[in-house]
């Protein structure tokens, strides 16, 4: 006797209930899908419409070229299958949420990554991002939202992996609270205007990497256990405050670097525990700019402040500078006077303060001896902290056999450690 079609649907609706809801260890993960389906749902949605993805891994590649919600509620996986990019974005408008993308191709002349936006006003949240050559990339994109993406690159050599997050010749961006662990380098150039902030690099080349761009905010940003930090190339009017930068690993390791940068802000940061915590190179470069350095907590680095040569048009004020191997130093010879220097916190500093305001009786000055040959002849340098060269300087200090120079006179020194912040 055949079963009556009542009996037959609620037979399959119970076995679809115990696919379901079976045991872990009895069930089978169903197959992964065509992301041509997908692509199908994508081309036939109305503009302004959402396109929720089916939970589950979908192997292929996806374009976004119309103004849709692309929703993977945090259940989907586009795989590509190690070719490519796995999704462009090639409209404005969009948003992109809730996907994981995996398997990106390997080619860094087409710039294979995880999500290629090439258009305006978009957002990228929410997605996880793995087994990629490069994490999101812009060009010539203006006013995306970034938000809440966890980008993790190939397992390539530091040099070959690409870019977490990449701009290129694209300004008024928000990239925010994303976290990059393992790629090559955090990337803007010839790029403006844009807002960095939240966001957590770790494991990579460059915390940050700026070039030929300007007028950016980096504000509240943790870079650590990157080869450096931030870096600043031909930079002009970005401001960089609240970061934590720190453990800037290898010899050369810089929490903040400034190569012909003018007219930037670094306040208010911590930078801690690498090789040079403030390093400049011919900075500020644009005539009659200033480069304002204020307000921050430069502790147990090698060296606390370096100049590549005699520069000027640095303000270094409010800063507290403490727990460094060497203050500051200056390679190539000359000093560090011709910058300003006022009301910063020098945990060597040996004056008074007769009249308990707080500030010290007498300037601060930090003075080199015998033992700054390191600076001046570059091939010493392997020699720093020796017991030679800190007995030569020890000498120099009680009798001194040269004339000691005067790197740089604070002013106003303050006489109590500041405030720690509230972590």
């Amino acid at each position: 006797m055949r079963p009556s079609p009542r009996v037959l649907l609620v037979s399959a609706t119970l076995s679809l209930a115990l696919w379901g809801f079976g045991s872990a260890a009895t069930m089978t993960p169903p197959p992964a899908g065509d992301a041509a389906t997908i692509q199908a749902m994508i081309d036939a949605a109305a503009p302004g419409s959402e396109v929720v993805v089916p939970a589950g891994r979908w192997v292929g590649r996806l374009l976004v070229n119309k103004p849709i919600v692309l929703d993977g509620k945090g259940q989907a996986t586009i795989d590509g299958g190690g070719k490519g990019t796995v999704l462009v974005v090639r409209t404005d408008d969009a948003t992109v949420r809730g996907l994981k993308l995996v398997g990106t191709g390997d080619d860094h002349n087409d710039e294979d990554a995880g999500i290629q936006v090439r258009g305006n006003n978009n957002v990228i949240k929410d997605n996880v991002i793995e087994d990629a050559l490069f994490g999101i990339d812009l060009q010539q994109s203006y006013r995306n939202v970034l938000r809440r993406n966890h980008i993790t690159s190939k397992p390539h050599e530091l040099g070959v992996r690409g870019d977490g997050i990449r701009l290129w010749y694209s300004d008024d961006n928000a990239l925010e609270d994303n976290v990059l662990r393992d790629s090559r380098d955090f990337v803007l150039w010839y790029s403006k205007r844009n807002r960095v902030a939240g966001n957590v690099a770790t494991g990579g080349r460059y915390g940050m990497h700026f070039m030929f761009s300007a007028d950016n905010i980096i504000e509240n940003n943790r870079f650590t256990n990157n080869s450096a930090g931030i870096s600043m190339m031909y930079d002009q009017g970005d401001v960089v405050r609240g970061n934590l930068i720190s453990h800037a690993v290898g010899a050369t390791g810089t929490c903040i670097s400034l190569k012909e940068a003018s007219d930037v802000v670094i306040e208010n940061n911590e930078l801690i525990y690498c090789a040079n915590g403030i390093f400049l190179d011919v900075s500020p470069f644009q005539p009659d700019t200033v480069n304002r350095i204020e307000g921050n907590r430069i502790a147990y680095n090698d060296i606390a402040i370096s100049f590549l040569n005699d520069w000027k048009g640095n303000e270094f004020r409010r800063s507290r500078i403490e727990g460094n191997l060497t203050e500051v130093a200056v390679f190539g010879g000359g000093s560090a006077k011709r910058n300003e220097w006022d009301g910063n916190y020098w945990d060597s500093y040996e004056g008074f303060d007769r009249n308990g305001d707080g500030i010290g009786d007498t300037p601060h000055r930090v003075i080199g001896y015998a033992g700054r040959v390191w600076m001046d002849i570059p091939n010493t340098r392997f020699f720093k902290g020796t017991a030679v060269l800190e007995v030569i300087d020890f000498l120099d200090r009680l009798a001194p056999f040269s004339e000691p120079e005067i790197l740089l006179e604070d002013r106003h020194p303050v006489v109590s450690r500041p405030q720690e912040k509230a972590s």
